[in-house]
């Protein structure tokens, strides 16, 4: 139960700040529209470091926030399968609740910004140039780059068992904050299954001023692509370990 708790909680605060600097950038009357992608970028990074800090402090030391997490570290055998579904649970559930805090927060934006598609972009990704195979792809690409940098940080892959405690939080910020700068630009770099699907089944549910849809025949691709390229990464760094 504590770790459902933690991935509540942490992956509520990771929503809240992550969708909340997407909000305050592309909202109307926000004192911080148009501020950028390198703010975006950087919200994210912020909110994951945040995210990771309070899960642990509630009860998940793991602090996955991720299915994708949470699945690759099913398949090196770091987390057991019960345990696993419990954490993307909470995941998921943390997504949401962070999603409507998120609508609360900007509620008088909402009726300001005539664009449906911006309202959506705060909750959920969309692609830059929409090509299924290639939207795929990006995602299994930017997944594989953050939990092959996870296993590279922690677990796996890390020289020395991993960094000083109070450390790694802030290296994995950096990692996502170096993701969403490189290889953001595409798809608007989800790679985290809950972190895209909870937030637009908020915007599917809340009353949202002048919401068009929720884009669902997208949906998919931000949930299996970081699926797929946590597995990829998974296998490639049981295979290296082993060498």
């Amino acid at each position: 139960m504590n770790q459902l708790v933690g991935e509540i909680m942490g992956t509520m605060i990771l929503i809240l700040l992550g969708d909340g600097v997407v909000a305050g950038v592309l909202l109307n009357k926000s004192k911080a529209q148009n501020s950028g992608w390198i703010v975006i970028t950087a919200g994210w990074a912020f909110g994951v470091m945040c995210g990771v800090f309070v899960a642990g402090a509630t009860g998940s030391p793991q602090a996955d926030l991720n299915p994708a997490v949470t699945i690759a570290k099913i398949i090196v055998g770091g987390t057991t399968v019960s345990d696993g579904v419990l954490r993307i649970v909470g995941e998921f559930i943390g997504a949401f609740i962070g999603a409507v805090l998120v609508w609360l927060m900007y509620l008088p934006h909402w009726a300001e910004t005539e664009d449906k598609g911006l309202k959506l972009a705060v909750f959920s990704t969309g692609p830059a140039i929409r090509n299924t195979t290639t939207n795929l792809i990006s995602e299994i690409i930017g997944t594989f780059a953050l939990l092959f940098g996870i296993f590279s940080i922690f677990g796996k892959l890390s020289p020395g068992g991993g960094p000083v405690p109070g450390l790694g939080p802030l290296l994995v910020g950096v990692l996502v904050w170096a993701i969403g700068l490189s290889l953001g630009g595409p798809t608007g770099y989800a790679i985290n299954p809950a972190r895209d699907l909870g937030p637009r089944i908020a915007h599917f549910l809340l009353p949202i001023a002048g919401k068009g849809d929720s884009d669902w025949g997208y949906s998919w691709i931000p949930v299996i692509g970081p699926i797929i390229g946590a597995a990829i990464a998974a296998i490639l760094a049981i295979a290296i370990a082993g060498m």
